[in-house]
C-alpha cells in the first residue's frame, strides 16, 4: 500500500467501533444567524478533533457532494497525503474507523434520488438507518420531509450528522439505536449499511418499523431478495474518492415491496 488512500480502503472494511464524543445536537443551536454560524463552526472544530484522535494527520474540509452540489459536509480533506499511515495512526484507524469522514457512493445516490423524487419523503416521518455523515437524511429534509431520525451506533456519526445539518440548515433528530424510536415511521433509508453481511437481516426487520423502505448499496454481487425491487442504477464513487474498485461504484436503489 503505497499512498493514504489505498490503506483506507484496506483499513475502512474493518468493522466499526464506538467512539467517544459529545454529542451536538442543531436544534441547540442559538437562533440568530451570526450565533449559528459561530456555533456551527465551534461544532465543526470540535469534529474535527475527533477526527484528529483517529487521522492526526488529516483535517476535514467542508465539500459539496458531486452528485448533489447544493449540499454540503464536513468530510475529510480531498487532497489525501501520497504517504502511508503510521504505524500509530494505523492503529487508531482499525480501533474507531472514521466511516462518517467519507460521503460514500451509496449514500450520494439515495440523496440524490430523494431530492429528484421529493414525493418519497414529503411531509412524511422519515428514518435514516446507518446515517454515517447525514447525507441521506440531510437529503430527506431538503426534499421536505416532516422529520428524519439518524440512526447510528457510532458517537462520532452522529455528531457528524448534527454538525452536517446544521450546515445544510436542517434539523436532525439523533438516536443511538433502533429501540430508542419512539415515533411511527413512514419511510426507512438506508445506503451502503450491507457491506458486513452481518447485517443481511436488516432486510427483513425493517420492513416491519415501516411502510417503506429504500437501500442502496453497491456492495452485495447478487442481490436478489424476493421483496425487494430494483428502482435505479447508477455509477457514483466514495467521496473524497477513494480510487475503489469499479464494481464499489455501481450503486442500486431498491425499494421493499409488500
Amino acid at each position: 500500500m503505497n499512498t493514504l488512500a489505498q490503506q483506507i480502503i484496506v483499513y475502512l472494511s474493518t468493522k466499526p467501533s464506538i467512539s467517544s464524543v459529545t454529542h451536538l445536537d442543531p436544534s441547540d443551536q442559538p437562533v440568530s444567524t451570526l450565533m449559528k454560524d459561530i456555533a456551527t463552526t465551534a461544532a465543526f472544530r470540535q469534529l474535527e478533533s475527533v477526527l484528529h484522535q483517529t487521522l492526526p494527520s488529516c483535517r476535514l474540509e467542508r465539500s459539496a457532494i458531486p452528485l448533489c452540489p447544493s449540499v454540503e459536509l464536513a468530510l475529510l480533506q480531498t487532497e489525501l497525503p501520497q504517504t502511508p499511515l503510521p504505524d500509530e495512526e494505523l492503529r487508531q484507524v482499525l480501533a474507531s474507523p472514521a466511516y462518517w469522514c467519507f460521503c460514500w457512493a451509496s449514500g450520494q445516490v439515495l440523496a440524490q434520488y430523494l431530492l429528484a423524487h421529493p414525493e418519497r419523503v414529503a411531509g412524511k416521518s422519515v428514518l435514516d438507518f446507518g446515517a454515517g455523515s447525514g447525507v441521506v437524511g440531510i437529503a430527506a429534509m431538503l426534499a421536505g420531509a416532516r422529520k428524519v431520525i439518524a440512526v447510528d451506533l457510532d458517537p462520532a456519526a452522529l455528531a457528524a450528522c448534527a454538525v452536517n445539518a446544521a450546515i445544510n440548515g436542517v434539523q436532525l433528530t439523533m438516536v443511538h439505536n433502533l429501540d430508542a424510536v419512539q415515533s411511527p415511521i413512514d419511510l426507512i433509508i438506508a445506503a451502503d449499511v450491507l457491506y458486513d453481511r452481518d447485517n443481511l437481516h436488516f432486510l427483513d426487520s425493517l420492513p416491519t418499523l415501516a411502510t417503506d423502505v429504500l437501500i442502496a448499496d453497491s456492495r452485495i454481487k447478487n442481490f436478489n431478495h424476493p421483496q425487494y425491487r430494483l428502482l435505479q442504477t447508477q455509477t457514483a464513487t466514495t467521496w473524497p474518492d477513494l480510487e475503489e474498485h469499479p464494481e464499489y461504484n455501481q450503486v442500486r436503489v431498491f425499494e421493499h415491496t409488500r
